[in-house]
């Protein structure tokens, strides 16, 4: 009887551990739950080969695998579809509920760039030089993009109130 993989173990405590945090931030970048758990999927058998390497610290490396993979999949498939609004069998009610799905809306219309940039920084709450290192970067790209991406949706969404300070972390899929 063998002895179980450590690096096994590690990964399957990993996938254990961030999946949920995983499959929101996928989510918040595709706009689809089936999209985010395709896209979550896809990052972490690409992470597998790696993992001996990245096990140390793998969340940067598997975050950055999901943000490419993304970027990735929205180029190849943009010519191919048209976006059509999806009606919910049942309207929703409330301001943060109206709130949360016009927020929703117009993160999908930002670039897939500066909805990575905005998921990262004000979702997943990570510092300009953790969202720059994520996604391969510079932190003045990073500035830009949130300050481009905050204005189209102050824009988009003028009745959400605090976009910069808690506004997008109420978004939850």
């Amino acid at each position: 009887m063998s002895s179980p993989d450590p690096d096994r173990a590690g990964f399957e405590e990993f996938v254990t551990a961030r999946r949920s945090a995983l499959l929101r931030t996928a989510y918040l970048l595709t706009g689809q739950h089936a999209d985010a758990e395709d896209l979550v999927q896809v990052t972490l058998v690409k992470a597998v080969p790696r993992w001996r390497r990245i096990a140390d610290d793998p969340e940067p490396y598997v975050r950055r695998i999901l943000v490419n993979e993304n970027v990735s999949r929205w180029r190849s498939r943009r010519w191919r579809e048209q976006s059509a609004a999806v009606l919910p069998e049942q309207a929703a009610s409330g301001p943060d509920l109206d709130q949360r799905e016009a927020l929703r809306a117009a993160l999908q219309q930002l670039s897939p760039r500066q909805r990575a940039v905005v998921v990262l920084r004000y979702y997943d709450d990570l510092t300009e030089r953790e969202t720059a290192e994520a996604l391969g970067i510079g932190i003045g790209t990073v500035k830009s993009h949130a300050r481009d991406a905050l204005a189209r949706l102050r824009t988009l969404v003028p009745d959400v109130v605090g976009l910069e300070e808690a506004g997008l972390a109420t978004v939850e899929p």
